[in-house]
């Protein structure tokens, strides 16, 4: 197990912002070389096969991403540092997600080698999740398909993500006319655009998911007018909106869109929602386990996946993207455990 810590100890000394992950992918890859372990690559994203790959056989992803936010201001610590003080191992990205990364890696090198699996296993370590962009994922499905079921590494204290939120950010603008503030001219956008606002602060999706709950709609930004005394001809506001599996995306800004006056444009309607049944074998067998099973209200690379998928890994989502972020060490060792412990007794 102590290999795959100094792994995620020079992942963190190794920086890879969004779109900046290759010398993170090259930690990666170097790691596989020296496992014995051939792979391909695609920009900044690494995937392999286990040995005894078979056409015939179903095939479970094991993917997590290499990619970081850039910290946080009120870091205490170094960032780029891996600072251990006892199980605690401090630094960017240890929790989200290099934890996940290097358990689902131990895990499929585990497997690698075993000609008795029912299935076949696909590792993957991508680039880009955490802007939810074009060249990690979206690039590798086609390579790696047809997959069958999907874990996602990300902190989720090796609890099970049944199913996770989409989202969809609205651009939406509200139309006025200008004119002098002193006077009684001009139609004023910003004022049309507080109706339309509190139309969305009162509304309500019919369809409430068992899982996932209700759609959050949450109005997050606010712009308009170039001086205190013109009256703005534009109000620019934006919707943060969290979709269950009961809506696309697509019908979700096609609802405010007549819901509203403003025009409303998406910025993206990709990042559906998605999961699986609670009938499906992984989750009856984590339910079997005692595991507790639960909706995200996050987004993860399962929003691109157009097959069945879950999130799970070591760590605490709560840590994400905070100031000296942290994982256990004990998490690690204890989700590669957990992680072999399924698989050998999943049965797709």
């Amino acid at each position: 197990m102590e290999k795959y810590i100094e792994l995620l100890k020079t992942l963190i000394a190794t920086q890879s912002f969004s779109k900046e992950e290759e010398n993170a992918a090259a930690v990666m890859r170097a790691f596989l070389e020296k496992e014995g372990i051939p792979f391909k690559t695609k920009e900044n994203n690494t995937w392999a096969f286990n040995k005894y790959y078979s056409d015939e056989k179903p095939t479970i992803l094991l993917d997590s991403h290499i990619d970081t936010v850039r910290p946080a201001k009120g870091y205490t610590k170094d960032p780029f540092s891996p600072i251990e003080e006892g199980d605690v191992l401090y630094g960017l990205g240890s929790n989200d997600a290099g934890g996940p990364l290097v358990s689902l890696l131990a895990t499929f090198i585990h497997f690698y080698e075993r000609e008795d699996l029912p299935y076949n296993l696909v590792y993957a370590a991508t680039a880009e999740e955490e802007i939810s962009g074009r060249r990690g994922m979206e690039i590798v499905l086609p390579e790696i398909s047809p997959i069958t079921f999907a874990i996602i590494g990300e902190p989720t204290q090796m609890e099970l993500a049944i199913a996770e939120k989409g989202l969809l950010v609205l651009d939406c603008y509200a139309h006025g006319k200008s004119g002098h503030a002193a006077r009684e001219e001009g139609e004023n956008a910003l004022y049309k655009a507080m109706d339309d606002i509190e139309k969305l602060r009162n509304f309500e999706f019919d369809k409430v998911s068992e899982v996932l709950g209700k759609v959050k709609l949450s109005v997050t930004q606010i712009e308009a007018g170039t001086q205190h005394n013109v009256v703005p001809d534009i109000c620019h506001f934006v919707v943060d909106v969290r979709t269950n599996e009961h809506y696309t995306n697509k019908q979700a800004a096609e609802i405010i869109n007549q819901l509203i006056d403003s025009k409303v444009k998406p910025r993206s309607v990709r990042l559906n929602s998605s999961g699986i049944s609670a009938h499906h074998p992984f989750a009856k067998l984590v339910k079997e386990k005692g595991i507790n099973i639960y909706g995200s209200p996050t987004t993860s690379d399962q929003a691109i996946i157009p097959f069945l998928s879950v999130k799970m890994g070591p760590g605490d989502s709560a840590r994400s993207h905070t100031a000296d972020e942290y994982i256990h060490k004990s998490e690690i060792i204890a989700g590669i455990e957990r992680y072999i412990e399924l698989l050998e007794e999943l049965k797709l």
